[in-house]
């Protein structure tokens, strides 16, 4: 896939670069939270995109380039200033080394693929993509979002069986997470969990073991994974998965949930949410779907 979108980028590079010509960037730019680019860096970041971005993000960075009618997941469209993987609040401006991540390590499940990018690299290709929205990212007025940084896990190995037993009542019970994604356990067990934290007795719906698709800000809807089976895009381990629930998904109806509920039990549903994805590809995730008459 790599080599393909590498290919359908040649194809268009030279057109991009001979039609743009007169378009290169002759000043700098201050961007959100009021760090300067210079037009070296901006130009350079450019080139770039035009080799590794564009076949699938599009010339003008609208999320259609020649190869995004063959992904499954589209591409993101930079024009809107949405970006769904930072480590802030959703909806406020990321920090530059959150999107480097993805840029590095790639979006598990979708066809951004890791990059082999310098330093350097990254950052210039990073500026200029906020060029796509200026309304959302170019002045000094633009202000970054607050970076979220993980406290310690209060549980860690050794009490990592209780944490998985917390996370699954908060998920179900407190977070009501299958409201959009789905649900894991028996209509007997989530009684328990409810009757337990609520002191108030509830029953499963129909709806209850199924996925629910999303309405999003980003032109298309979502699906929310199903944790025992879907790649996850920007986490794995229990870390990263606090950040993305503390977080939030921009441009989602992934809320952040960071000062909603308490940062214990944020840990305990992180841990919850990664025996889930342990579970892909192995018998034990069989039994539980047999339990659930799934």
């Amino acid at each position: 896939m790599k080599n393909l979108l590498k290919v359908m980028s040649l194809l268009t590079i030279t057109l991009m670069l001979t039609s743009c010509e007169d378009k290169a960037f002759r000043e700098g730019k201050i961007v959100a939270g009021g760090q300067y680019v210079s037009a070296d860096t901006l130009n350079k970041g450019k080139q770039i995109y035009a080799e590794y971005c564009m076949a699938c993000h599009g010339v003008d960075g609208d999320g259609k380039g020649v190869a995004h009618k063959g992904l499954e997941v589209p591409p993101r469209n930079f024009k809107l200033g949405i970006i769904k993987f930072g480590d802030v609040v959703s909806g406020d401006l990321p920090h530059d080394e959150s999107i480097y991540k993805s840029l590095k390590h790639g979006l598990k499940g979708s066809a951004m693929l890791e990059w082999d990018l310098k330093p350097g690299q990254m950052n210039a290709v990073w500026q200029y993509i906020k060029t796509f929205a200026p309304d959302v990212w170019i002045g000094k007025d633009k202000e970054l979002g607050e970076k979220i940084v993980p406290t310690k896990d209060p549980f860690g190995l050794a009490r990592k069986s209780a944490a998985i037993n917390i996370g699954k009542a908060v998920y179900h019970v407190s977070a009501n997470c299958q409201s959009c994604h789905r649900g894991y356990v028996t209509g007997e067990e989530f009684n328990q969990m409810s009757m337990k934290l609520t002191g108030e007795s509830a029953e499963i719906d129909e709806e209850f073991y199924k996925i629910k698709t999303q309405e999003s800000d980003h032109g298309y809807l979502t699906v929310p994974p199903d944790f025992t089976w879907h790649e996850i895009k920007s986490a794995q381990t229990v870390e990263e998965l606090y950040l993305r629930l503390a977080a939030g998904v921009g441009g989602t109806s992934m809320p952040a949930w960071k000062g909603t509920i308490e940062d214990e039990e944020i840990w305990a549903v992180a841990h919850y949410v990664r025996s889930l994805m342990d579970l892909k590809n192995t018998p034990k995730r069989k039994e539980l779907m047999d339990r659930l008459g799934q």
